[in-house]
């Protein structure tokens, strides 16, 4: 079926005289697809990159039918049965898939829609018949995995937008009205019209509750959301979210919208594609299964258009790659929405000669003086000592002075208050906060400008959530101890300023990440500490232990704890290197584990290889290995020399030392290689709620990292003994009279077992390096809270953290940056 779509495309693409590279132009669709279609070895059968292509060659309808036929025909999972036939699609109809398009829009206006349900079940006769397995996953399980995944981004969100008290007292009123034409694509482009036809108007004003609808007119599918800083974007494309997830069902599934913070991203080396999968990898990691084909059930949905990606934060970009983020963007024909401040995204349209392709666009207006008014009254909670109102607010000498603007003192907090951000910290400091009033904001002595009443609120803010809270308060405070909100500020300014490290600021505060702003010798040198306590205590313990029963020769506490030392030395050491060798690489930065050890064959199948899987962590683990044995073989020497009775010549020894040094290296590396690459082929994604929050993937990591050294620690003591006998046997001779007794073997094992799983788990996975950076060493040298979890789920109770899928981020950019400057200052 694909050479016969290749040899339509091709006959069709002749006869209409175009090269690949010129149909590639016209149709937006890379050359490489376009070639691996035509030549029957592509598996992206996407119906709109069909339709595309399409398009730019002018078919009439029976070709395009012809041309999408094939799609329709291909074989499907027999568990789902034969898809329905896709409906023909006239040449005048628009390419793009839009989902979310208006139910009363005319024809014309309605683009081609992709189903991807499941069907009924085959008759029993199909069952017989032979199935040829799909190169691509089937439509009931893109379809199950969507549904599961808009479930959860639902729950989500529900819950950041009542965390954040949107709704307390009511929404803010954010309104919208049309961006300059000068950010906005042709509305031709907007709406995918056909040459001659006429574009309508299109509803680019409204607020919070009509979004969806105007959104829904865009028939792209294309939306950038602009606004000043703190304007409510990230508000409103939560909004979005969740109208568009509460919408009544649509015959065809509308596309799940996900919220994706970018300013992470670095176009130059990471694609748009690779950047959502790795997102959605990281928020849900049961989308790390694999499918036929090869890749994630996350990259499948990404490439069957099931995401509707939000991008929120196209101005946090790094001002360098801003511009060649908006022309990867616009190499794309996705719909998608971006926020962005409307300043940086107009120097990025300057710098890239252009705007998004096919996208509308909206810009947030300014609150005024009555929206003020209507609010600000009601946030005031607050009671007088005696226990009853006296009927006046703490806002209504502020709000008359600022309807009349007589002075330069009101005209300036006008100003300021004009943005949602700034109206929720004055609120948090003065309606939430006995004893201050919010008639010092006038004061232009103490505020000559508006930068000085902004940089008041937020340095207001932690202090004012961090005061003691009485008792009798039901605002969500129980249960949150006591912390001192200099001590507060000084940790969450150290966050902040972690975050600032590197080329731009980042947003995603993650557990596993925070020691990774240490410098490179800093943790170098925690490696060779944690791993150095690991192996000596391992190989005290294995002494003691074989000593008491009898099973070893006694040596003294003295050559006992000198032999510990050696061998946590050496290890460490070497441990140390292999450290320092993947930093040069870029492979020390862990993240959290996606998987699970499954010992069943259920669900590690579908588009495993174990034999690829196995070879690579085979071989990574190999040079560890063997890094690992060489420093043991050494400090072997070294007890040697240290021994009193064990006279040997320099010659002697230095053989000794060349031949443990090549033995111990490969007996130790086989070892390693062997236990983590059979490791590797039983692992399984996680369940669906294994990073639901932070907190619950730390969680999960903190389990997976238990049962992993529960695992490896008699694996690796078991593979030290085999893999000793076989390295003997095959250098038998070879190198001499080569010993290898069973107790010294089964010792050497339980050591190595004990101490190099510890030691790997510790300095090697997330959750190890997560307690040794951040629970032990960022708080001895007071940059961190002990009790850091607690810290961090503190600070999002009280509103300075919030959650964002599987990682924190500070309320604002703006805070962050306050906070980073104020601990650098």
């Amino acid at each position: 079926m694909t050479d016969e779509q290749g040899a339509l495309l091709r006959r069709l693409r002749k006869r209409a005289r175009l090269t690949q590279e010129q149909l590639a132009e016209r149709s937006t669709v890379s050359v490489r697809t376009i070639r691996r279609l035509e030549t029957g070895r592509s598996t992206d059968h996407r119906l709109r990159t069909l339709h595309l292509l399409a398009d730019a060659l002018e078919v009439g309808t029976e070709e395009r039918r012809q041309l999408t036929d094939t799609l329709d025909r291909a074989p499907e999972d027999p568990a789902v049965g034969p898809p329905e036939p896709a409906p023909s699609v006239p040449a005048s109809e628009s390419p793009e898939p839009a989902p979310v398009a208006p139910p009363d829009a005319p024809a014309s206006e309605l683009p081609e829609p992709a189903p991807i349900a499941p069907a009924p079940d085959p008759p029993e006769s199909a069952a017989a018949a032979p199935v040829v397995q799909p190169a691509t996953p089937s439509a009931g399980v893109l379809a199950d995995a969507a549904a599961s995944l808009a479930r959860e981004v639902r729950r989500r969100w529900q819950r950041e937008e009542g965390h954040r008290r949107v709704h307390d007292p009511f929404p803010l009123p954010v309104r919208w009205q049309p961006a300059p034409a000068g950010l906005m694509d042709r509305p031709e482009n907007i709406q995918r019209l056909q040459p001659g036809d006429t574009p309508r108007a299109l509803r680019l004003s409204g607020d919070l509750r009509s979004v969806v609808a105007a959104y829904r007119g865009i028939a792209s599918g294309r939306l950038v959301i602009l606004g000043r800083a703190g304007s409510g974007k990230s508000v409103l494309a939560i909004k979005f979210a969740l109208d568009l997830l509460a919408a009544p069902t649509a015959p065809v599934p509308v596309p799940v919208p996900v919220i994706f913070s970018i300013g992470s991203w670095d176009p130059t080396t990471t694609t748009l594609r690779d950047f959502l999968a790795g997102l959605l990898l990281r928020d849900h990691p049961h989308l790390a299964r694999r499918v036929p084909g090869g890749s994630t059930l996350a990259a499948a949905l990404v490439d069957a258009d099931l995401i509707l990606p939000v991008l929120d934060g196209f101005d946090e970009i790094a001002e360098a790659l801003r511009a060649a983020a908006l022309e990867t963007l616009n190499a794309t024909s996705c719909p998608l929405v971006l926020t962005s401040r409307r300043d940086e995204y107009a120097r990025a349209v300057r710098a890239a000669h252009a705007p998004l392709v096919w996208a509308a666009g909206i810009e947030l207006t300014d609150l005024g003086v009555e929206d003020l008014a209507a609010y600000l009254p009601r946030t005031d909670r607050l009671v007088a000592r005696g226990g009853e109102r006296d009927g006046t607010g703490v806002w209504d000498a502020v709000l008359e002075r600022l309807r009349a603007r007589d002075t330069e003192a009101t005209t300036r907090l006008a100003e300021v208050l004009r943005t949602p951000l700034m109206v929720i910290l004055a609120r948090t400091m003065y309606s939430e906060a006995p004893g201050r009033e919010p008639e010092e904001l006038l004061d232009t002595a103490r505020f000559p400008t508006a930068g000085h009443l902004e940089e008041h609120l937020l340095a207001g803010f932690v202090p004012a959530v961090y005061r003691r809270r009485a008792l009798e308060r039901t605002d969500g405070a129980r249960g949150q101890r006591y912390r001192d909100p200099d001590q507060a500020l000084r940790w969450l300014g150290y966050l902040a300023h972690s975050l600032s490290q590197g080329t731009h600021d980042q947003r995603d505060l993650a557990w596993w990440r925070i020691g990774q702003n240490l410098r490179t010798a800093t943790r170098v040198l925690l490696t060779v500490l944690v791993s150095t306590v690991c192996m000596a205590a391992a190989t005290l313990l294995v002494q003691g232990v074989a000593a008491a029963s009898g099973h070893g020769e006694p040596i003294g506490w003295g050559a006992s704890v000198s032999y510990a030392l050696l061998v946590g030395v050496c290890s460490g050491t070497a441990f140390g290197i292999t450290y320092a060798a993947l930093t040069v690489v870029g492979r020390t930065a862990a993240v959290p584990s996606r998987v699970r050890l499954r010992l069943s064959a259920a669900g590690r199948r579908t588009g495993r290889r174990p034999v690829r899987t196995f070879l690579t962590r085979f071989g990574f683990m190999l040079l560890g290995g063997s890094v690992l044995g060489v420093g043991y073989s050494w400090s072997v020497a070294l007890m040697s020399v240290l021994e009193i009775d064990y006279a040997l010549s320099r010659t002697e020894l230095m053989t000794i030392v060349l031949i443990n040094t090549l033995l111990y290296g490969l007996i130790i590396g086989l070892t390693a290689g062997l236990v983590f690459g059979t490791l590797a082929v039983f692992e399984s994604p996680m369940d669906i709620t294994a990073a639901a929050t932070p907190i619950r993937l730390l969680s999960v990591n903190r389990t997976a990292a238990g049962r992993q050294l529960l695992v490896l620690v008699p694996a690796l003591g078991l593979g030290v003994v085999l893999c000793g006998y076989a390295v003997v046997f095959l250098f038998q001779g070879l190198l001499g009279t080569l010993l290898w007794p069973l107790r010294g073997a089964v010792l050497l094992g339980a050591t190595g077992g004990l101490g190099g799983a510890a030691a790997y788990v510790l300095v090697f996975t997330a959750w190890g390096q997560w307690l040794t950076v951040s629970r032990v060493w960022l708080p001895m040298t007071r940059r961190l809270p002990w009790d850091t979890v607690a810290f961090l789920e503190d600070a999002y109770q009280r509103g300075v953290l919030r959650q964002a899928g599987a990682v924190y981020q500070f309320r604002h950019i703006r805070l962050q940056r306050h906070l980073a400057r104020t601990y650098r200052e």
